[in-house]
């Protein structure tokens, strides 16, 4: 693998060396075998765990033995035994029994195994079954996670600041609520993939935003989330290269993701996006992501997400926080506020207003908005609204009362290196030295 792909092939931490490629091998290959399994079978919350013991095995194996020459066939036929043991244990015996002894004949018969088409690629009836209608949002992102970026459970609930076992009971009950639902893998139609896409992309966008910026902890982001959201819009885009709002999404991505180097410190203290170090952004991945941008932005109709991309191309392209075009920005969170009326995209607005024609203007804006959409009270934006607040009060001169704001919102974040810059903030303004 060449080029921008190669950039995010595996999770943060993992080095080169043996070890390092087994992993990387079996994240790619995860979601093929167990598309082949529930394709087989029909049953996800079964099939999902016999994958994650074959994975495991393969990960025991593989860096003392080597890697198999077919190593996809490998996993299948080990998923495939463990599939036999699950159907044998459960209480619909004799039925399952039939269709365990159909399996295990496969097994014995190597002319009769099943084998995954080469040119079949699972990963999108995948995504579009975890993001099944009957899941609550944050079952999908977790169903997801673990089915399609393999991910497991101990990390999917470090990203959402919840215990291991929470974490399990919650996928455990996704699964079930699959079954109930009669979900069946099978490969979208043109129908099936308008009406499942929205939540496609929402799940990967709200795991790329808990990487960004994590909800809670010690670090500003959770790097690897960013790179597996990457990796699966990636693949979403591959299956769909025609979709321009799948574009939109990778390219916004990528925008996003340039900037990370520059976010912190080397304390680990945030970097507002003014305050940044531009020569640490990341070059190929705003030319990535601009070039994507671009190939899509003249279509007949345009998307949330690729307005997104376009905000995120402008302040790409200003070589300093002074160059850069606001009244573009305002102009491009308008158009999106139109089609996307949320409290975190009217906020967004806000802050675009206040850089292009003043903090007053900003103010203004910020109020109306809080009379018609209590911003200060949304989930989303209730803690955000103080600190833009505090930052347009700052502006005008009024530290006091922006220094009481910045308290707020520090009290309003459980993320750590956001509650010390906020804090950081306030006792500037007031004078008083924070205690270490």
């Amino acid at each position: 693998m060449t080029g921008p792909a190669a950039r995010y092939p595996r999770a943060p931490g993992v080095g080169t060396g043996p070890a390092a490629e087994v992993e990387h091998l079996l994240r790619v290959e995860a979601p093929q075998v167990l598309g082949a399994l529930v394709r087989r079978f029909g049953q996800f919350h079964i099939a999902e765990d016999a994958v994650q013991e074959a994975l495991l095995a393969a990960s025991r194996a593989w860096p003392v033995d080597g890697v198999p020459d077919d190593p996809r066939s490998w996993l299948i036929r080990i998923g495939y035994r463990r599939m036999v043991d699950l159907l044998r244990s459960d209480q619909a015996r004799r039925r399952r029994e039939q269709e365990a002894g159909t399996a295990e004949l496969a097994m014995q018969e190597p002319a009769r195994r099943a084998r995954p088409t080469p040119e079949t690629d699972d990963s999108l009836a995948l995504l579009l079954l975890c993001c099944h209608p009957a899941l609550s949002a944050t079952s999908q992102v977790a169903l997801t996670l673990r089915a399609v970026g393999g991910l497991t459970t101990a990390e999917i609930a470090h990203a959402y600041g919840t215990t291991e076992a929470t974490m399990g009971t919650r996928i455990s009950r996704a699964k079930q609520q699959l079954a109930r639902a009669g979900a069946r893998f099978t490969p979208p139609t043109d129908a099936d993939r308008d009406s499942r896409m929205a939540a496609v992309t929402q799940v990967l966008y709200l795991i790329f935003n808990e990487g960004y910026t994590a909800s809670a902890g010690h670090h500003l982001g959770r790097v690897d989330l960013t790179r597996e959201a990457i990796r699966l819009t990636r693949m979403l885009r591959a299956s769909l290269p025609g979709d321009a709002e799948v574009t939109g999404l990778l390219a916004l991505m990528l925008l996003t993701e340039s900037r990370r180097a520059a976010r912190t410190r080397a304390d680990d203290e945030l970097v507002p996006l003014d305050e940044q170090d531009r020569t640490r952004w990341d070059p190929e991945l705003i030319r990535e992501g601009t070039e994507l941008i671009d190939s899509v932005w003249r279509g007949r109709e345009v998307g949330p997400y690729q307005l997104q991309a376009a905000i995120a191309a402008v302040h790409a392209a200003a070589p300093s926080p002074e160059r850069t075009d606001w009244p573009q920005i305002a102009v491009l969170y308008l158009w999106l506020e139109r089609l996307n009326p949320t409290p975190p995209v009217r906020l967004g607005r806000v802050v675009a207003v206040a850089k292009a024609y003043g903090p007053a203007r900003g103010l203004a804006l910020l109020d109306d908005l809080n009379r018609r959409h209590r911003l200060d009270r949304q989930p989303l934006t209730r803690q955000r609204e103080r600190a833009v607040r505090a930052h347009l009060l700052q502006m005008t001169g009024d530290a006091a009362g922006a220094a009481a704001l910045y308290r707020e919102a520090a009290a309003l974040t459980d993320n750590e290196v956001e509650q010390r810059y906020l804090l950081g903030r306030a006792d500037r303004l007031d004078g008083r030295a924070r205690p270490l």
